[in-house]
């Protein structure tokens, strides 16, 4: 994760001074050329002498008041993320982490001293400096002096995140879905490399990490700021892909002969959880190894068994007839648990990249999240906003908005927020005598349920600001869609809001003007009244009831725009949540589905678009499957639930094409299609009538899979398809129940699918998942279809000729022939 320029810009200094109030004393290196006092007030939030210890959170380069202007230019990235282009010439934005402490003191005038030390940085994981902060501002009560502001410079800068591995977007999503602290390992280069260590092949260690992390423009449009992971090409992959069944086990036969080592056994390892498979028994090893990459034709755990008895060994397929324990990926072993060189630069959780901070011979260890998104600032935590707007004790009062109660007088509090956010309204966050850190934090917290944790929208950081003072308070209070945190109740009636969320007392309030400000108009949900419009696909509904149930539709809403059920999908998706949140599936889950509720909210309004103005620019174009042509779109269970779904997000749907939000989404989708490994259809559609659909005609499985095993060829491809199917929504699950479908050449493109996956370390995982019948489906036929190969290679293959040899006592030399 090399970066350009350094993780730390700026260190900060504020003092209070009882007769000048708010003084900034130092900035090192330079001035940041900006309002000090602002930057002094705040650092010194409101009421921070009444507590021993606050965090507080600000941004810089947001607006013209805070942007900065030193004197000598800072080191910019490299134009390496995705969202550079779109932000056009703006500064980059710039993170502060503050910590403001009170040291209660009787000889100074006012019985405290009041100190706060601040670092700028580029990284929106701030929450990795809080330690050595903490430090370096114990070190400046102690002896107050710039070689403090120094010392916590350069310690910052000389952490080494040289050797982190840097993800691309999908493989972000993999990993923030899955639970194994392993995912990826194989990424990870060792840290330490022992001079007896064995030359490696094709190189030194150090070649060997390099190719693996090249960097390449890849498609991770919320990616962060970092350059993307170079593209591990499968050349042996894609080679073999081409050949045809004969080449391929040919290629086998060859290789098994200059392999003496490979196992000679007739099964195949999935990372440790071998499957055995001979011609009339069949024996499941449910011990399931550590091994992380347990690649074709490995065995992770009893591989000493497998020599014993003396089994010929499977690959199962053209493409995983290599050596025992060999990466296609890169050309070199994969790595195992049993690695002592992996062991030595492995972490402990690879979600984490290891390293440490030295401060005055203090070694910090540090613990550096990779699967981050711009939009996540901080270590934010959904459930403690979802847990403090969900109690009993909330109120809910203001005018009704169609852009805010999407369910009427039922609409969930953090429902309210969410339509809020999505429709660019002023959000206001009020926490009196509150920390302003936990202020901070639910702002945080806020941006990342508006964009789905970054992953489905983004805009929300670049307005928010998660402490605000009352310095500078008109410049902030006029940023159009602000999210803001504050302490001061005055603000409750200083400045204009259109939502307030009182964190203390649980109160959220529409404000009274909320629709002098944004008056609205019915949205156009003429057309989806009508039967084209809305005409999904494996319908069993009649004409007669489609027409039925517009008729209905459109005599309720006239009778009332604030139609409130109590199950309503948005009720249910909340009390799912709570449900999740009280049985303790922990944070990850909550961040999981909302993740999938903002993702579902910006394909919804992609089809809301194409049925009022006949086209969209968010999201693939609805069709229906047809001869020769996949589906595409956001799929549903038949009309009534379109209409139903469509119907109930039409006014948020219309107040959030409004806002930047929807330019930004329409952007990135363009960049998507444009960077994408896997292109030429809709993969989340195909996919989504797998797990979904029913009664699926045969010829549109057929063709879904076709496409599918034509363009998983990559690792890139693979990756892609993976972070479609999630281990928490069944994995590969939906594609394996094509193993057993009725047709040969579903079965066999299936097969094409898996056997790519399992030539990658991460596919080794996602086909683990499976359970051991899945599992047992996919070896038999693998194996079934490498025999078939093998007898013809047989059958192709002349007999030896016979060549006669002379007798060693007849050759002329014995016979004196000389």
């Amino acid at each position: 994760m090399a970066t350009k320029g350094p993780h730390c810009s700026f260190v900060l200094l504020a003092e209070f001074d009882i007769d000048s109030g708010a003084q900034l004393t130092y900035q090192f290196p330079q001035p940041l050329g900006t309002d000090e006092g602002l930057l002094a007030n705040l650092m010194l939030p409101d009421g921070a002498e009444r507590h021993f210890e606050d965090w507080t959170i600000f941004f810089l380069n947001q607006t013209p008041f805070n942007t900065i202007a030193p004197v000598l230019a800072l080191e910019t990235h490299e134009p390496n993320d995705d969202h550079s282009s779109a932000k056009g010439s703006h500064s980059e934005l710039i993170y502060v982490l503050n910590l403001v402490r009170t040291k209660h003191d009787k000889s100074v005038r006012r019985g405290a001293v009041v100190k706060a030390m601040a670092i700028c940085t580029r990284h929106p994981f701030i929450q990795i400096f809080k330690p050595v902060l903490l430090l370096a501002l114990d070190d400046y009560f102690a002896s107050p002096s710039q070689d403090c502001l120094a010392r916590l410079f350069d310690a910052i800068n000389s952490m080494d995140i040289s050797t982190a591995p840097v993800l691309t977007r999908f493989e972000k999503l993999i990993m923030r879905a899955s639970e194994r602290k392993d995912i990826f390992s194989e990424k990870f280069a060792p840290s330490k490399v022992p001079d007896m260590a064995v030359t490696p092949l094709n190189g030194s260690q150090a070649t060997r990490t390099n190719i693996q992390h090249q960097t390449t423009s890849s498609s991770s449009s919320h990616s962060s700021e970092e350059s993307i992971v170079a593209k591990n090409r499968n050349p042996y992959i894609d080679g073999a892909r081409d050949q045809t069944a004969v080449e391929s086990s040919t290629t086998s036969l060859y290789q098994q002969q200059h392999h003496p080592s490979s196992p000679s056994d007739s099964s195949f390892s999935l990372g440790g959880s071998a499957v055995w498979v001979n011609d009339e028994s069949v024996i499941l090893d449910s011990q399931v190894g550590l091994a992380i990459g347990g690649g074709p034709g490995s065995v992770a755990s009893g591989s000493g068994t497998l020599a014993s008895r003396g089994r010929r060994s499977t690959d199962a397929s053209s493409s995983s007839s290599s050596g025992l324990e060999t990466d296609h990926t890169h050309g070199a072993p994969i790595p195992t648990a049993s690695d002592s060189q992996l062991r030595s630069g492995i972490s402990k959780d690879t979600h984490f990249f290891q390293t440490s901070i030295i401060y005055r011979e203090h070694h910090l260890p540090i613990k550096l999240p990779l699967a981050t998104f711009p939009e996540e600032v901080g270590d934010y935590s959904l459930m403690q906003l979802i847990q403090t707007f969900s109690t009993p004790q909330v109120t809910v009062s203001g005018p009704l908005h169609p852009h805010l109660h999407s369910n009427g007088n039922l609409t969930h509090a953090i429902i309210i927020l969410f339509n809020a956010l999505v429709t660019g309204k002023r959000v206001l966050f009020l926490g009196h005598n509150i920390p302003a850190g936990q202020v901070a934090s639910y702002v945080l917290s806020a941006c990342a349920l508006g964009s789905g944790c970054g992953v489905a929208m983004r805009g929300f950081i670049e307005r928010a600001f998660p402490y605000a003072g009352l310095a500078g308070g008109e410049d902030w209070a006029s940023t159009p869609a602000y999210i803001a945190g504050v302490t001061n109740p005055i603000f409750e009636t200083s400045i204009a809001w259109d939502l307030l969320m009182d964190i203390g007392t649980a109160r959220v309030v529409v404000h009274r003007d909320i629709h002098i400000n944004f008056p609205t108009t019915p949205p156009a949900i003429g057309p989806l009244l009508t039967r084209q419009a809305i005409r999904a696909e494996n319908s069993a509904a009649s004409e007669e009831e489609i027409a039925r149930i517009a008729t209905r539709d459109r005599e309720t809403s006239q009778k009332t725009d604030f139609t409130a059920k109590a199950d309503s999908l948005d009720n249910i998706f909340m009390e799912d949540i709570i449900s999740a949140i009280t049985s303790r599936f922990g944070e990850n889950v909550v961040r999981l589905r909302f993740i999938e509720y903002v993702v579902r909210f910006v394909r919804l309004a992609s089809r809301y678009e194409e049925v009022t103005s006949g086209t969209t620019k968010l999201f693939y174009p609805s069709a229906a499957f047809g001869e020769g042509s996949l589906g595409s779109g956001v799929v549903f269970p038949d009309e009534a639930a379109a209409l139903k779904e469509l119907a109930a997000n039409a006014s948020r749907i219309e107040g959030w094409r409004r806002t930047k939000l929807h330019q930004y989404c329409v952007s990135d989708f363009q960049r998507f299609q444009a960077t994408n490994s896997i292109k030429g259809f809709d993969l989340t559609h195909q996919l989504s009538r797998l797990r979904f659909g029913k009664n699926l005609p045969d010829v549109e499985i057929e063709l879904i899979m076709r496409k599918i095993a034509e363009n998983v060829r990559s690792y890139e491809q693979v990756v892609e398809l993976l972070a479609h199917t999630p281990l928490h929504l069944g994995g590969p699950q939906p594609l394996s129940f094509c193993l057993f479908h009725q047709q040969e050449v579903v079965r066999e493109a299936i097969l094409d699918v898996f056997n790519e996956l399992r030539a990658h370390p991460v596919g080794v995982m996602f086909l683990q998942a499976l359970n051991h019948f899945q599992r047992y489906a996919y070896v038999r036929q693998a194996h079934a279809r490498e025999t078939r190969s093998r007898e013809q290679v047989q059958q192709l293959m002349p007999p030896l000729p016979y060549v006669a040899r002379t007798p060693s006592s007849r050759s002329e030399v014995s016979l004196g022939g000389i």
